[in-house]
């Protein structure tokens, strides 16, 4: 289908979405929201689809929520919509991976969008900020809540508190992206990570995406039990008969989903 603010593209068993707001460095408008919220329906509906990967442009991921639309809201309105929560949190519920790559600026909700993915490749160029203090409020899409837990209190205490930005060097030593590269590589990259987890079997990504998650929602007792629980699980799968087997006897495994 068409979109007003996304691009978006399919590579194998990878989809790619990109933001495309060149003219507002990719700012989150409501309309933007919705649209990616159609693209994430078709890709986690269509099961050639094995990777979602979420990116923007060179100069920016996205520069924050779109300010323009927020400047008139009230707290009654705000809360009434449920501002921000609709729209912004499909990201999270996607049950497939999700990566995203970030170049040049992801501030504001730019930043907890990127946090709401799965893990964050960063080109050299990145810079993430919750810079939210700076205009007189605080993160509202996760920026207090998913960087607390990534970077830890001092850290995130920091940002939020300064206003300050993190480069993408200091972004991968406190743990908030999982790589750097040089920006000019970022595309190529990305795909072949997303490409590298697409040739495995499907619901076992989906199962190891959903056992980490409750690393973060459980106790340590709880999440093991968890974690315990789908690995038997994959002993009555296919994919996992096929991929021991073929460990064994030294070939390519043939997963089929």
């Amino acid at each position: 289908m068409a979109y007003k603010h996304l691009i978006v593209e399919t590579h194998e068993k990878v989809g790619v979405i990109f933001f495309d707001r060149p003219e507002a460095l990719n700012a989150l408008c409501e309309e933007l929201v919705q649209e990616l919220g159609q693209a994430l329906d078709i890709f986690e509906d269509d099961s050639n689809i094995h990777v979602i990967v979420l990116t923007g442009s060179h100069k920016a991921f996205a520069a924050g929520a779109d300010i323009r639309e927020m400047q008139s809201k009230t707290y009654v309105s705000a809360y009434m919509e449920d501002f921000i929560t609709q729209g912004w949190e499909r990201v999270t519920q996607c049950r497939k991976p999700i990566i995203a790559t970030v170049a040049g600026y992801a501030l504001g909700g730019g930043c907890e969008m990127a946090m709401m993915c799965d893990f964050i490749i960063a080109g050299d160029n990145a810079q993430f900020g919750q810079p939210e203090i700076t205009i007189g409020t605080i993160p509202g899409a996760g920026g207090t809540q998913r960087l607390a837990r990534y970077i830890g209190k001092s850290k995130a205490m920091d940002m939020c508190l300064t206003g300050r930005m993190m480069d993408a060097e200091e972004a991968e030593r406190c743990g908030l992206v999982s790589r750097v590269v040089p920006a000019g590589q970022l595309k190529g990259e990305d795909i072949k990570v997303a490409s590298k987890i697409a040739s495995f079997s499907l619901p076992v990504t989906m199962m190891a995406k959903e056992a980490v998650n409750q690393a973060f929602e459980t106790t340590l007792t709880s999440g093991l039990k968890f974690e315990r629980r789908v690995f038997h699980a994959t002993f009555d799968l296919e994919d996992r008969r096929e991929g021991m087997s073929a460990f064994v006897e030294k070939r390519e495994p043939n997963f089929k989903n």
